[in-house]
């Protein structure tokens, strides 16, 4: 079973995101754009998993989410993975996410002590938009991003976090298809 943990964002903030993805894809740039049904904060991808581990996995959400409170985040500028001139990710970030990154540490610690693989890369608050296939229309692309960027609203919209879903991925040859397995509630 492939699966990840995240964080899922409300209807109105994937409303948001679907209109800034509307935006992006006026480059007509190669990009494959996650539907924004499928959008979420990604907290720890652990890839293929025994069904043996998953009632492991919730005993150690539901331990880690019972230590948290329910907190906000906020949505800020958007970027691209490796840098913005050369995207191959597109994301937006989030602001006030000290917890997410605590969360992410305990996660992380936790997964290895039963046997999962540890993220060798530093975590990153990202929400994931889209993966850029070719460099096709790249430079209308950057420069998209950019003016999105300066014309963001402030305050950035909001929205809280209540819990902590493990989900489960399906690869069609429609696209991936999320299905959320178990949701622990944080704190309130």
């Amino acid at each position: 079973m492939r699966t990840f943990i995240a964080i899922e964002l409300p209807e109105e903030i994937r409303t948001i995101l679907g209109g800034i993805q509307d935006e992006l894809k006026q480059a007509q740039a190669d990009v494959k754009w996650v539907k924004p049904e499928n959008i979420h904060l990604t907290l720890k991808f652990l890839g293929e998993i025994e069904q043996g581990k998953v009632l492991k996995i919730q005993v150690i959400l539901e331990e880690i989410a019972g230590k948290n409170a329910s907190f906000n985040l906020y949505l800020s500028n958007l970027g691209a993975f490796p840098k913005p001139q050369y995207p191959r990710v597109i994301w937006i970030g989030t602001t006030n996410d000290q917890q997410v990154s605590e969360i992410v540490k305990d996660l992380e610690k936790q997964m290895a002590m039963i046997g999962l693989p540890t993220e060798s890369r530093p975590f990153s608050t990202h929400i994931t938009l889209g993966r850029v296939r070719s460099g096709l229309n790249r430079k209308a692309l950057v420069e998209k991003l950019e003016f999105i960027n300066k014309s963001l609203s402030s305050p950035q919209p909001e929205f809280k976090v209540s819990s902590l879903t493990f989900f489960k991925s399906t690869l069609t040859p429609k696209g991936q298809i999320y299905e959320a397995v178990f949701r622990c509630p944080l704190k309130i």
